[in-house]
């Protein structure tokens, strides 16, 4: 009698430490978001950061890829978000994961500032402009460029920081950004100046003719020159998604993608490390946005 009660405690505790482990291994908890409302800077102004987890973190064994996101108050939140619409990027990013189309990752939402157009401005081709087309665009929207700083914020400061407070692969490959409009500009500069830190970009509506008045290939030529000097001909390639719609401001972009498109398939670019999407109708907002998340998404995440 003594020896069967034993077996039956043995049985009961071997059952419970398999359903222990079976349920251990099923991501249980709910998304996360932690808000950081005003991180501090040695570079550029304080400014909030969103950082968001997906469902289970942290996965045991498991170290999770970052997209870093510029405008970052536009994300997630409608009540933050610019016209109230944002992209929803945490649903579209769940959605993904659960059809096992997408890595689980990190996100996090870097809110801009009131400097968001000289943050956001690549500074090299910019300066690279001569004196008068510089000051043509500063007749519109004053200041030079504070990307280069904006950038060493990113990549000195922040990434350091969500490496070391959360379970991230800090590794290349596991590592990208994103951004809209003038925040694609800012993404596709940083996987060029830093191709050591960030395995690929992802551009929304890309702003390629920097003014908002007029359609110029001014600093598209400028652009074009620095991505022929920048681009890698061999070795590892960034992986680099454009999309771009057909109304309102997106509508000034099919010619200038043209060109950067041309010039990447000189570079050797194929479809295994680039993607160029055009959606008719769309136009250049947040809701528009929101509808194409998770392409992007699904290229720079794409599971293993």
């Amino acid at each position: 009698m003594r020896l069967f009660s034993l077996l039956l405690v043995l049985f009961v505790w071997l059952s419970a430490l398999s359903a222990a482990a079976q349920s251990a291994s099923v991501p249980t908890a709910s998304p996360r978001f932690d808000h950081l409302p005003a991180f501090a800077s040695k570079l550029v102004k304080p400014r909030q950061v969103d950082v968001w987890l997906p469902a289970g973190y942290p996965r045991p064994g498991y170290r999770y890829p970052v997209l870093y996101l510029h405008d970052g108050q536009n994300l997630f939140d409608p009540k933050t978000s610019y016209a109230g619409a944002a992209w929803e990027m945490d649903s579209a990013l769940t959605t993904l994961i659960a059809a096992g189309q997408a890595r689980e990752a990190i996100l996090v939402g870097v809110w801009n500032t009131d400097l968001r157009f000289r943050e956001y401005c690549p500074a090299a081709p910019y300066n690279a402009l001569p004196a008068e087309a510089q000051q043509h665009f500063q007749g519109e929207r004053a200041g030079t460029p504070l990307a280069d700083d904006y950038l060493r914020f990113l990549v000195t400061e922040l990434k350091p920081y969500i490496d070391q407070h959360y379970v991230t692969s800090p590794r290349r490959a596991d590592t990208f950004i994103a951004g809209s409009s003038m925040g694609g500009l800012i993404s596709l500069y940083a996987a060029l100046e830093y191709p050591q830190v960030f395995g690929g970009a992802a551009c929304l509506s890309t702003h390629w003719p920097l003014s908002l008045k007029e359609n110029t290939r001014v600093f598209p030529n400028a652009m074009l020159a620095y991505l022929h000097r920048k681009l890698p001909r061999g070795g590892k390639r960034p992986k680099l998604y454009f999309d771009y719609g057909t109304a309102t401001l997106d509508a000034r972009y099919p010619p200038h993608q043209a060109r950067v498109d041309s010039l990447l398939r000189s570079h050797g670019y194929t479809p295994k490390n680039w993607q160029t999407r055009r959606f008719s109708g769309a136009a250049h907002h947040e809701p528009a946005w929101r509808q194409r998340a998770a392409v992007p998404l699904s290229f720079l995440l794409a599971p293993r």
